[in-house]
């Protein structure tokens, strides 16, 4: 079968005036792409290189391929940038792997996704989404004659302030934390003039951080659940920017994670219940808190990061007993079977 691969490659180089450091944070390097195409060429497939954005329109259209493995993030900040590839690949009729435009848009929406799974009784942090105005101040929440600070001052803190509609920790910093009402303003500030893009408020839980990983559709299996434990104990622990850049010095992982039965239990079920109810597709993997026994659905990641070495998927895999020839081949049988 001829298999393109549909990706957003890093460019060398400082940012941009006015762009933050991790702007690309979610593209790949050449030697992904590479590590992909090897193992998609190993199980017969003959494999091209498409990329993003104008190149991959014309690419499409001059000689489209049997098959896309997409796993493009799109440029830009649109919260809808991850669904363009799978728009495009189903109005030329090339099937593909990974989930369809709406859960990519829905899903890259932090805030839409977690009051879908907790329309299915999914447990979610408490908080509010902070929309920025034109004059620089801050609406949270959607009454726009609600007072700021009263909304505030009601917050569940300390809470963490993120980026709506990025993944990869993108705009998660350590001062994201934000402990009491009078700093919350400033933070606000800081993290929607880097991403330029409305801001989760969001209670910060307790716990245990998880990540699942979930390959297939009927049904989905999982393939682990991970924890990530700080090197220095810590009940105020972020899986920030900062500790993923440095994650063999700041993190262990202890997979598969050592939590009770029941707590394994239930966060399985959880991470089921929200890719299902979300529409994922063939794979993602998920990421919990878990306090008091109970999984707090954070966010998924529909497009999980697939660098051989560093991507949490992989190393989740790996540490189950799954390689990474293993892990890329289920993917792809499971995007086969799906649209046979």
């Amino acid at each position: 079968m001829r298999i393109g691969i549909t990706y957003d490659l890093k460019v060398e180089g400082a940012p941009q005036p006015g762009e933050p450091d991790d702007f690309q944070e979610e593209f790949d390097s050449p030697a992904t792409i590479e590590a992909i195409a090897k193992v998609l060429r190993g199980l017969g497939h003959e494999v091209e290189k498409l990329g993003d954005g104008r190149e991959l329109l014309e690419r499409l259209l001059a000689r489209p391929p049997e098959f896309v493995f997409n796993f493009a993030e799109g440029q830009g900040i649109s919260r809808s940038r991850e669904a363009r590839v799978p728009a495009v690949l189903e109005m030329l009729g090339i099937p593909y792997s990974g989930s369809d435009p709406l859960t990519l848009a829905v899903t890259l929406d932090k805030d839409c996704a977690k009051r879908l799974v907790q329309s299915t009784g999914g447990a979610i942090p408490g908080g509010l989404l902070a929309q920025p105005c034109r004059d620089g101040s801050w609406l949270l929440g959607a009454d726009a004659s609600a007072n700021f600070d009263s909304l505030a001052a009601g917050l569940p803190y300390p809470v963490i302030v993120k980026p709506a509609w990025e993944g990869s920790s993108k705009g998660i910093r350590q001062k994201c934390l934000v402990d009491r009402p009078a700093e919350l303003r400033a933070v606000l500030d800081s993290v929607g003039r880097d991403h330029r893009q409305p801001v989760l408020v969001e209670e910060f839980i307790r716990g245990d951080e998880l990540t699942v990983g979930v390959v297939g559709n009927d049904p989905p299996q999982i393939i682990g659940i991970m924890r990530v434990i700080p090197t220095t104990a810590t009940d105020r622990f972020i899986y920030s920017l900062e500790v993923k850049r440095d994650y063999e010095n700041r993190v262990r992982y202890d997979c598969p994670a050592q939590l009770s039965a029941a707590a394994t239990a239930a966060v399985g079920q959880a991470a089921l219940t929200a890719y299902r109810a979300l529409g994922c597709r063939d794979v993602a993997r998920l990421d919990f808190r878990l306090r008091d026994g109970i999984p707090y659905f954070l966010e998924v990641n529909p497009l999980p990061g697939l660098n051989p070495e560093t991507s949490d998927l992989v190393i989740l895999a790996r540490l189950s007993g799954c390689s990474y020839p293993q892990l890329i081949g289920a993917i792809l049988q499971s995007a086969l079977e799906r649209v046979a």
